[in-house]
């Protein structure tokens, strides 16, 4: 019997045997959340030890939860001083258990009876009691939905109307069969879109204006043509640059009231002047609108105007009498001594 119980704790995975060489480790929590003496102590995973002894020490506050641990000896080298221990679920309902994380860790192998420090992870407590304002939201809105369904199953408002107005359902349905009927067009290529869509003379025409249009650039681009010249010679930039060059030399010019323009532009006694002709013929115009003078008259008066209008009838006609019969009127007599 001896024998048996000395190989069943030396065949014992989880404790290392019962002679194998332990390293104690400890732990302070805010809350034990659920975790038992015998629980497992795992790294990255993989179960390393057991918790031994789970008490409060009031004097820790606000960690007062001791949490000793025990872990076997061949696991150390994967243990750093600066490790970390949280309470974790196995699931939803499964039991609490010690978790060692030191992915991060550098420090040195801890010591025996060491501690780790802790970080604090989420309960299925807390994670409840924070889920409850939002479950309280969702109630909520499951009652303001459940108004709004009631309110449309009862015809009110425009929604409701709608959605139960039978002449609606019948519009839509009328909407829907003109919409199958017009794709049912255009799928046979009927009207000017079913042209678009099955017709592929639209793609040959836009294919053959491409390749005009490619001609034309490789025509320009090789200096062809009157505007190929306008891209490559250097020609029409001279003289762009000369004319340029010949337009800032005249307004210099004007600038220093050279020449007739620069009279003009400059010269005050000729603006003076100017503006005295612009005067009188003002006046002159004025005085024409009036009805003044013989001008104003021909403008104004329509007396005048017949008057003159007739005299000239009558020289017209005099002159064609005159051409017609010339000796009527052009009689000479010679009178002799």
């Amino acid at each position: 019997m001896a024998v048996l119980v000395l190989l069943i704790f030396l065949m014992s995975g989880s404790k290392g045997g019962l002679f194998a060489r332990k390293l104690v480790l400890r732990s302070y929590f805010t809350n034990a959340a659920g975790l038992k003496n015998g629980a497992p102590v795992t790294l990255e995973g993989v179960t390393i030890g057991n918790v031994t002894h789970i008490r409060v020490v009031r004097d820790r506050n606000p960690t007062p939860v001791e949490v000793t641990m025990q872990v076997g000896d061949e696991y150390a080298p994967d243990l750093h001083a600066d490790s970390t221990t949280s309470i974790a679920q196995a699931g939803v309902l499964g039991d609490s258990f010690v978790d060692i994380d030191s992915t991060r860790a550098t420090g040195p192998l801890p010591a025996n009876n060491a501690e780790l420090r802790a970080t604090q992870s989420p309960t299925i407590q807390s994670v409840i009691s924070s889920s409850q304002v939002s479950i309280e939201k969702v109630n909520t809105l499951l009652s303001k939905i459940s108004i709004l369904v009631d309110s449309l199953n009862s015809k009110k408002g425009t929604v409701g109307e709608l959605i139960n107005d039978p002449a609606f359902f019948s519009k839509i349905s009328r909407i829907t069969d003109n919409l199958e009927k017009i794709t049912a067009d255009i799928n046979q290529g009927n009207g000017t879109i079913g042209k678009l869509m099955k017709d592929d003379t639209l793609y040959k025409n836009a294919n053959s204006t491409i390749e005009k249009l490619n001609n034309i650039t490789t025509a320009l681009d090789e200096g062809h043509g009157t505007a190929g010249k306008l891209l490559h010679d250097e020609t029409l930039y001279n003289n762009l640059n000369s004319a340029v060059a010949n337009v800032n030399q005249l307004m210099t010019g004007i600038n220093a009231g050279k020449g007739s323009i620069g009279k003009l532009a400059k010269d005050p006694d000729f603006a003076q002047k100017l503006d005295n002709t612009v005067t009188r013929l003002d006046n002159i115009l004025t005085s024409v609108d009036q009805g003044n003078g013989t001008l104003g008259q021909l403008v104004k008066n329509r007396s005048l105007y017949d008057h003159t209008d007739e005299t000239l009838d009558q020289a017209q006609q005099l002159i064609k009498g005159m051409r017609e019969n010339p000796k009527k009127y052009l009689v000479i007599r010679l009178k002799l001594f």
